[in-house]
């Protein structure tokens, strides 16, 4: 095996949790991406800036990944010139990472109030993502009005087509009786003259 070696970092994510023991494939032709704190920061930062267009149904999330990487990268040369870069699928694992703590916090804040949770990255992820959650539960609370009231005006629709076709119904079955009762008085009337004709010879 070459270049296997286990690493033992310390995970700042998740709170209550110490240490995190991981094999990783030590190159040493290339340095490792370390997330510190400011690159993390950078990271938090640019995604919850470009959180809309991560929203959107249709969107290409790997250009968006690697506008995230540019942005990064072109904030840690700004502080310190260095030149390890952060690629967009690196942005995209440790956000999803992110998430993951981000959520479990929420639900702690949920439930034992904000003051609970002393993530670092909480309150700048959830002034965004918590504001995002209620908005969607908004929009789909609206969107589902909306369908009631579509619903609703459709079924009235419907009842005044039913409606119009019983009147319209009622209407021919009324000009059938008076074709019908036109046609006996006719037939009637005939008869009385063919009597009467009959018995003027």
């Amino acid at each position: 095996m070459d270049n296997i070696g286990t690493l033992v970092i310390q995970d700042s994510e998740v709170e209550g949790e110490e240490t995190t023991v991981a094999v990783v494939d030590i190159d040493k032709t290339k340095a490792e991406f370390v997330w510190t704190l400011l690159a993390t920061w950078h990271l938090v930062n640019t995604r919850l800036e470009m959180d809309q267009a991560f929203d959107q149904p249709i969107c290409k999330k790997k250009k968006l990944w690697e506008m995230v990487a540019d942005k990064v990268n072109a904030k840690l040369r700004e502080a310190d010139g260095g030149d390890v870069t952060v690629k967009s699928y690196e942005c995209d694992l440790k956000w999803r990472n992110m998430l993951t703590t981000y959520r479990k916090n929420a639900a702690r804040a949920k439930r034992l109030g904000e003051t609970s949770v002393h993530w670092e990255f909480f309150r700048k992820m959830h002034e965004v993502l918590g504001k995002s959650q209620e908005e969607i539960q908004t929009l789909r609370q609206a969107k589902l009005s909306e369908t009631k009231d579509v619903l609703q005006l459709y079924m009235e629709l419907q009842e005044r087509k039913l409606k119009m076709w019983a009147q319209q119904k009622a209407l021919e079955e009324r000009k059938i009786e008076a074709i019908n009762n036109l046609a006996q008085a006719i037939s009637s009337l005939a008869q009385t003259n063919t009597h009467t004709d009959k018995d003027g010879r």
